[in-house]
């Protein structure tokens, strides 16, 4: 099992410190180092001073949002950072939610799953360098009557495949994640809890004529290295909180529809109704341990070890780690302890 970096969102005040971050995870072999967008910081200008100051770590969106970019700019964008890197860019993508989507974008939320295919039907033509012709029910290309031609992505990527990863919750994205992409994003994975995920993406796969093998499930997880693992998963309420009770809409939070089928139903309503009535702290307070527990990596190098061994046993190939702490030192610490426990786990490739 490989180990990645997630940095999160930019320009929460710790900007300075994700480079040192990305270093260092960069000078202990780590995979991959992701990046995310919302509505503040874009995911590419990120990774492209991620990856000008690192050397052999591969930068990842994760993840590029589907209504934010039309998916010929998605295939510039990548094949441009691929090139910067030399060749060490992961394309993360993902259809955001709702409230974005249409609040911030101005995008309708609709069709997900048709639109997601055919995002990604383009982006694989343009990245092929072929003269770029689509007629879909969301994109043609070019549009008739006028005077756009077909024409062909004029950079060459470092590679012939950039590896493309879909972040999916939802038991149908799963299946379709697993058909069409070449790994998957995770997140609020618990191993024993795994088959929520897995068995869908193996049943895409199966459609797709293949198997798991080769398909890269890649869950980000956070990590707290600490004595007290109850002070540990109460440091995450509030982030597990925001998830479960604010992503979405009241009907459609794809957060907290996970978080029932994990088997918390009675939490999730909690969580959702605290959280939408601005009672916070309530929300965060109504966040079950085992929930967090499950979830995260919490403890000392033994115990970490014990969970990745867990979450190798379910099948996970890459963990993504997002280290807990606001100081640099923790982060650092976090990411040092990681790399001892996948060791004394004997899960180091």
């Amino acid at each position: 099992m490989r180990l990645g970096i997630n940095l999160g969102y930019w320009g929460l005040g710790m900007d300075a410190d994700n480079i040192a971050v990305a270093q260092e995870a960069d000078r202990l072999g780590y995979s991959v180092c992701w990046a995310a967008e919302a509505y503040g910081s874009d995911a590419a200008t990120v990774l492209s001073f991620v990856a000008a100051k690192t050397e052999r770590i591969d930068v990842g969106s994760a993840i590029f949002q589907i209504p934010a970019r039309t998916p010929a700019m998605t295939a510039m964008t990548a094949a441009t950072l691929d090139t910067l890197s030399g060749g060490r860019f992961r394309l993360g993508l993902g259809v955001s939610g709702p409230q974005v989507s249409e609040g911030w974008y101005g995008v309708k939320f609709d069709k997900p799953l048709a639109r997601t295919r055919e995002y990604v039907e383009i982006i694989r033509k343009a990245m092929s360098r072929e003269r770029l012709v689509h007629e879909g029910a969301n994109w043609t290309l070019p549009l008739p009557g006028g005077p756009g031609k077909p024409i062909k992505l004029t950079v060459h990527p470092v590679r012939e495949h950039i590896p493309l990863y879909i972040a999916a919750i939802g038991p149908k994205n799963l299946e379709q994640t697993g058909e069409i992409a070449d790994g998957w994003l995770g997140i609020f994975f618990a191993p024993e809890h795994a088959a929520l995920s897995i068995d869908p993406l193996a049943a895409g796969r199966a459609k797709a004529g293949k198997t798991l093998e080769g398909f890269d499930l890649c869950p980000t997880v956070t990590i707290s290295v600490s004595d007290d693992i109850k002070a540990a998963a109460d440091a995450q309420r509030s982030y597990a909180a925001l998830y479960i009770g604010g992503m979405g809409s009241k009907d459609k939070n794809f957060y907290n529809q996970l978080t029932r089928r994990m088997g918390y139903e009675q939490a999730a309503d909690e969580i959702q109704e605290r959280y939408l009535a601005k009672d916070y702290a309530g929300a965060a307070a109504a966040v079950p341990h085992d929930l967090i527990d499950a979830t995260s990596l919490l403890g000392d190098t033994a115990r970490i070890a014990d969970r990745m061994q867990a979450y190798a046993d379910a099948g996970v190939t890459t963990l993504t780690l997002a280290p807990a702490g606001f100081s640099l030192d923790e982060r650092l610490q976090a990411l040092r302890t990681g790399v001892e426990a996948l060791e004394r786990a004997g899960l180091a490739e």
